[in-house]
């Protein structure tokens, strides 16, 4: 197998077509991973939740990152990491990127089911508010591996 740095421009491809991903977040030197439904567009990664633990962690300190992987195999497979900056997208005050986010992540089934399910077993539906918020992002990364069979035909597709 071979594992080669992926580049800026594919790092940003592979977010374009994924939709569900893994949010880190921290506080107090304690790490928290959730997934996430998510929409990819130039710069920002949307989506959706209710005010929980992620939330309230993402608020105190906005340094988080989403982590997505596509895996064909085992010795074939791409794994992306996109570092940012959290922004919430309140109502009213960023009314037109809330209706942006919406118009993203509507894009993919079921987008907002996770969030409230989780939600509707701690409270009331009437206790639910939706939040949607954005990424930032500073420096998109990632790693792909190819089968040693692929080799020879991968480095000819990267020149």
């Amino acid at each position: 197998m071979v594992i080669n740095e992926t580049s800026d421009n594919e790092c940003r491809t592979v977010l374009a077509r994924t939709s569900i991903g893994r949010l880190g977040c921290s506080l107090d030197n304690q790490p928290y991973v959730v997934p996430v439904h998510f929409a990819y567009e130039t710069d920002y990664i949307y989506s959706f939740s209710t005010l929980g633990q992620k939330v309230e962690w993402m608020r105190a300190n906005p340094k988080v990152c989403l982590q997505v992987d596509e895996i064909t195999s085992e010795s074939r497979w791409v794994s992306v990491i996109a570092s940012g900056r959290y922004q919430e997208l309140p109502d009213p005050q960023l009314e037109v990127e809330r209706a942006h986010a919406r118009v993203l992540l509507e894009k993919h089934q079921r987008w907002w089911l996770n969030p409230l399910a989780e939600r509707r077993i701690k409270v009331r539906d009437e206790l639910i508010s939706p939040l949607f918020f954005r990424i930032h992002i500073d420096s998109p990364s990632g790693l792909d591996a190819l089968a040693d069979t692929e080799e020879g035909v991968s480095a000819r597709s990267r020149q």
